[in-house]
């Protein structure tokens, strides 16, 4: 059988490769310039949009997706019956929890400020300082995964009280349930968004769910964007109220004409989280160990169910 990935750095990354498989190299799949016949095991280049999704129906002998990032909503529901979609859950847990600690320190010890200051040569002392701290804070993590599991570790040392919230709740865990959100947010100062896009999260961060937040609280969004209503969060953070760090934005990419650029309590990175030097290892090792299951007929892990 043959199996495709989009690097050519993943075929030493792989590890071993079960002698009925070749591997073939294809960074771009809507091109279909490769005969796809026997092309059983499928790696999509990362960050892969609606025209490579398309690509799955043209895949006649198609069995299995394999995904690089964590989130699958581009992908689920999306592919010919009988075919198993798997993502990358771990392979992103330690760059998008730095991710998210780098951008509450960086807004809470105006790092944006300090940056347009040095941009004009400003030694800006007195515009910026007190700044605010991130220990004491109370910090809402909203999606309980590896990921969230990842960020409370990385959070812990900063002196914060931390509370976790999943779809379901894990009382021995100390996980509340989303049905708790409307008690937990007016204490959050700071709140975290890692969910997975689905039907459930589409848009639950509404205007209710951004009144509830106290004056002055942040939200910080590394999972998806249309998790947020954009006209609700644009309110908030235009009247000053709320902060907002966004590394994903609903639209993506942000027009340049956007409001949400020009806003000084509002940092805006280009979907960046899981994009680090260490992602090609530590991907190819989770699609190497999956190729050998499926080479060898044992359960895959990550198996996509019910959206993520």
């Amino acid at each position: 059988m043959k199996a495709w990935i989009p690097h050519e750095e993943g075929r030493a990354l792989l590890g071993p490769v079960p002698g009925d498989v070749t591997i073939e190299v294809v960074p771009r799949p809507e091109l279909l310039d490769v005969d796809p016949r026997g092309m059983r095991f499928w790696v999509p280049p990362f960050l892969t949009q609606a025209e490579s999704v398309d690509v799955a129906g043209k895949l006649p002998d198609l069995a299995v997706v394999q995904l690089l990032s964590a989130g699958a909503d581009v992908w689920a529901g999306r592919l010919p019956a009988g075919v198993r979609l798997c993502d990358a859950r771990g392979v992103h847990d330690s760059p998008t929890a730095e991710w998210v600690v780098a951008a509450i320190l960086s807004h809470l010890r105006a790092f944006p400020g300090f940056a347009r200051a040095q941009a004009r040569r400003a030694w800006s002392y007195a515009e910026f300082t007190p700044t605010d701290e991130l220990a004491g804070k109370r910090v809402l993590i909203v999606g309980a995964g590896s990921i969230g599991a990842a960020l409370r570790a990385r959070l812990a040392p900063f002196e914060v009280d931390i509370t976790l919230v999943a779809r379901t709740p894990r009382p021995a865990e100390g996980v509340h349930g989303v049905d708790e959100l409307p008690r937990l947010l007016p204490a959050a100062q700071i709140v975290v968004l890692i969910v997975p896009l689905t039907e459930r999260t589409r848009g639950m961060v509404d205007a209710d769910f951004l009144a509830a937040m106290p004056d002055g609280a942040l939200l910080v969004n590394a999972a998806r964007g249309p998790v947020v209503r954009t006209d609700a969060l644009v309110a908030e953070v235009t009247s000053g109220r709320l902060d907002a760090a966004l590394d994903v934005t609903d639209p993506e990419p942000l027009p340049a004409d956007h409001p949400l650029w020009t806003l000084p309590n509002v940092l805006i990175t280009p979907h960046v989280g899981g994009s680090v030097r260490g992602l090609l290892p530590r991907a190819y090792r989770l699609v190497g160990e999956q190729l050998r299951r499926y080479a060898a007929g044992e359960p895959l892990i990550n198996e996509v169910v019910d959206g993520y």
